[in-house]
């Protein structure tokens, strides 16, 4: 019972560096041909949004709403994706209810 609680913390412990390492990794996607690119940590943190100057000059607001959501979403999608990649590593692939 010992190394069970034992094998536990250290795999507590284990979960939670690599969730501080998770909010310093950062994913990028991207939309409309790299016209939007957008940057996240694998926290769900968006750091970071570009806008080339092409689809300011267009003047199409709708069409920039689109391309920001899009490379948003994906950005966001490629973070998950990332971190329960990283957390399965920990886990062995064990799937532990509010982790991930």
């Amino acid at each position: 019972m010992k190394e069970m609680v034992r094998q536990a913390q250290l795999m507590q412990r284990k979960m939670t560096e690599k969730q501080e390492a998770l909010k310093n990794m950062i994913v990028e996607a991207s939309s409309g041909g790299g016209m939007v690119t957008v940057k996240a940590t694998c926290s769900q943190e968006l750091t970071e949004v570009n806008i080339e100057d092409s689809v300011m000059e267009a003047g199409d607001v709708e069409m920039l709403q689109d391309l920001v959501l899009t490379a948003a979403n994906e950005a966001l999608k490629k973070a998950k994706e990332k971190s329960e990649e990283e957390l399965s590593q920990v886990t062995g692939g064990l799937s532990i209810p509010g982790m991930f």
